[in-house]
């Protein structure tokens, strides 16, 4: 996106007027952490000014992974990204939606 590909520029200019960024990893992915660290490269080459913005990373498809993985997401992404809030959810069984927005709530009405 930062190279301008795909909706490239375009996207990153509309995500400059929004007070909050809301990062989606879907829980397939086998390094989350790295997917996170990959679209934040991407932020810092386009605008470092980004990087100033309230962040939630929201976990999808937490339906497709047992109570054992969402600890290991938990614990590694705490441990390698400090102080950005995370969820999980599911849009199917409606999982952590509640909990999500309440979320944004608070990074929006602080």
């Amino acid at each position: 996106a930062s190279e301008g590909k795909g909706l490239g520029h375009h996207f990153l200019r509309h995500i400059e007027r929004n007070s909050v960024l809301l990062f989606l990893i879907s829980s397939e992915s086998e390094k989350i952490v790295d997917q996170y660290n990959i679209l934040m490269k991407e932020l810092t080459k386009y605008n470092p000014e980004l990087l100033d913005k309230d962040r939630i990373v929201v976990i999808s498809k937490s339906d497709l992974i047992n109570q054992e993985r969402k600890d290991k997401i938990s614990m590694e992404f705490s441990k390698k990204i400090k102080n950005i809030p995370f969820d999980f959810i599911s849009s199917v069984s409606s999982q952590g939606l509640v909990e999500l927005k309440d979320n944004l709530w608070k990074l929006l009405n602080p």
